[in-house]
């Protein structure tokens, strides 16, 4: 069943489209990581998901329905990022109660068990607590309410590495325990790759790519070897990142077709061949230039 369907989807601010033409389907109870740089479109396109803001065009279904003003959507799913808004007066113990009587499927012992363990005091007041702080306890408020739509968006901000390591444990604990639909967004792949089965990416607010993570960890191959060597061999092809080592020695980045001859042909050149991570992969698709920062020297 998909959760989430789009097809056209743009979103047009001034004379800026933060989403163009965004066109995908989400299957439910799958972990899917939102990826791309700092402005690709991440948080506009959680938004509408989550019918905070409506598209400009296209069309989106989240469970069979527009999501924005629907109250279907807002009784089925949560959205967590660091502009999570609760009452000023209430305390952290109190908004936990309050949020027991909104969510459907909230899991208050689940709630209570992480509060005390992130070591809340439930009379302590949400604008007064540290960003990270904050982060944790908007996790807790994401995770307890076993949305069936569970939006994060870049959830681990300003969390230190302990706690951010808990997070992506007990989030992959509590899914397995709970499944549903989640979309965790972020410009990182490397600390949250274990947790995913699929990765959509983004860049200048359009679909670069969306496979399931198997896929994405075999999508491309490194050749590394003589400078001259290596640049006869990919001349021709979609060159997805390229790195000079020293003078004489090249890395390059392409797509994993390589044919049985050429690989022959790289096998005879001893030419070194290598996986590339995902998260390299994502930052090497995400970038202008095939040469990344390197390339201001050229």
């Amino acid at each position: 069943m998909k959760i989430i369907e789009c097809a056209g989807l743009t979103k047009i601010y001034g004379r800026k489209k933060a989403l163009d033409q965004m066109t995908f389907s989400i299957e439910e109870n799958k972990i899917t990581g939102l990826i791309g740089r700092n402005g690709a479109g991440k948080t506009t396109l959680l938004k509408i998901l989550a019918g905070f803001m409506k598209e400009t065009s296209g069309e989106i279904k989240v469970f069979s329905e527009r999501p924005f003003n629907s109250l279907n959507v807002s009784a089925n799913s949560v959205f967590v990022d660091d502009q999570m808004a609760f009452p000023q007066a209430i305390p952290l113990g109190e908004i936990l109660e309050v949020a027991r009587d909104f969510y459907p499927n909230w899991d208050h012992s689940f709630a209570l068990r992480l509060f005390d363990y992130f070591s809340f005091d439930p009379k302590d007041y949400h604008k007064r607590l540290s960003k990270g702080k904050t982060s944790t306890f908007n996790m807790i408020i994401g995770l307890a309410s076993h949305a069936p739509l569970t939006l994060f968006d870049e959830p681990t901000t300003g969390m230190d590495a302990s706690v951010r390591k808990d997070f992506y444990r007990v989030l992959l604990k509590d899914y397995i325990a709970y499944p549903r639909t989640m979309i965790l967004s972020s410009h990182h792949l490397d600390e949250m790759e274990d947790l995913l089965e699929d990765v959509l990416l983004i860049k200048n607010g359009k679909k670069h790519m969306h496979m399931p993570i198997s896929d994405l960890k075999e999508w491309a191959i490194g050749i590394k070897g003589p400078a001259t060597v290596v640049l006869d061999l990919i001349n021709g092809r979609d060159v997805i990142y390229k790195n000079e080592i020293g003078i004489k020695t090249l890395y390059a980045v392409v797509k994993n077709d390589l044919s049985q001859s050429v690989l022959n042909q790289v096998q005879v050149a001893g030419l070194e061949i290598s996986s590339v991570r995902s998260s390299d992969l994502c930052v090497y698709l995400n970038n202008d230039t095939k040469g990344g920062i390197d390339d201001v020297f050229n």
